[in-house]
């Protein structure tokens, strides 16, 4: 696989690739605010998550080098807004199938079939061959929530993982033997506990049904850390429970001496960077002037 250029284009920028395998990351923007990561596999890019306004997705997509209209699919994991915001109208707008599971599209009053694909728990969806997406579920605070594993025509896999309390068996079975994660680190335990949250929104981002903090998040990373494991991605921080250092210093602790590929840190406000599954550093995303 090889990366020609960028070109610039109306509204933003143009990306010249080959045609060649391989799946490339991007996360547009990760937090309470917004979340919606961009998988590119040969010809094929699904969004996993729509969680801006559809203005705010266009530019954050055109940022990226991608024109919105090329976007095959929108998988949305759960019926929060900060994941589902504009999926339905990004999906009419840009002719992009929309797929949720059952609850969540009930939730979101989608009419299956004629406005959004069904998926059940651990049901693989078959985006092309260059790209297909398996759903493992996971527990989040009443939502039908669903971590992403995503398998490219190589057979190397990347997981997106946000908004859930713990890590189930399951899960961390899919996990081992991915070549990227993208896995929330929510908050840092001391931080939320002294913060100004009252007692209730403390229990709940902490219990099995809200979170992951720095501590679950590198605990979970030792125990399925693999050799092929070559880029991880913190997403979903929290702007007052937790800070970029202390998440990428707490992980570190828990991998640090087994671990030699990239780790990043998704923000807010992005996309800022790129990872390709093989490559063990991430690739700043640069825009035009």
């Amino acid at each position: 696989m090889t990366r020609v250029g960028w070109i610039p284009s109306r509204g933003g920028l143009s990306r010249i690739t080959s045609i060649a395998m391989g799946m490339e990351i991007t996360h547009l923007g990760s937090g309470s605010r917004g979340n919606s990561t961009l998988l590119s596999s040969g010809e094929t890019r699904v969004l996993v998550d729509c969680g801006f306004s559809l203005r705010q997705m266009e530019n954050r997509l055109l940022l990226a080098g991608v024109e919105p209209q090329s976007i095959d699919a929108i998988l949305v994991t759960h019926h929060h807004s900060d994941h589902s915001n504009s999926a339905k109208r990004a999906s009419e707008k840009w002719e992009a199938a929309l797929h949720a599971t059952l609850g969540t599209a009930t939730k979101m009053g989608w009419q299956p079939i004629s406005e959004c694909r069904t998926f059940g728990h651990l049901d693989r969806i078959g985006i092309s061959e260059d790209l297909s997406l398996l759903s493992i579920p996971v527990p989040h605070d009443d939502a039908d929530n669903v971590a992403v594993i995503a398998t490219n025509g190589d057979g190397r896999r990347a997981a997106i993982v946000t908004d859930l309390g713990e890590p189930t068996v399951e899960l961390k079975k899919h996990l081992s033997g991915c070549s990227h994660i993208s896995i929330e680190a929510n908050y840092d335990h001391k931080r939320l506990m002294r913060g100004p949250y009252p007692e209730p929104l403390k229990r709940r981002i902490s219990g099995r049904g809200g979170h992951l903090s720095n501590t679950q998040t590198g605990e979970v990373l030792a125990e399925v850390l693999s050799e092929g494991l070559d880029s991880i991605v913190l997403c979903h921080l929290s702007e007052k429970n937790n800070a970029p250092h202390i998440a990428e210093s707490e992980v570190l602790m828990h991998i640090g001496e087994h671990y030699s590929g990239s780790l990043s840190i998704s923000k807010q406000q992005g996309p800022e960077f790129s990872n390709w599954l093989g490559q063990t550093e991430s690739e700043k995303i640069s825009s035009l002037t």
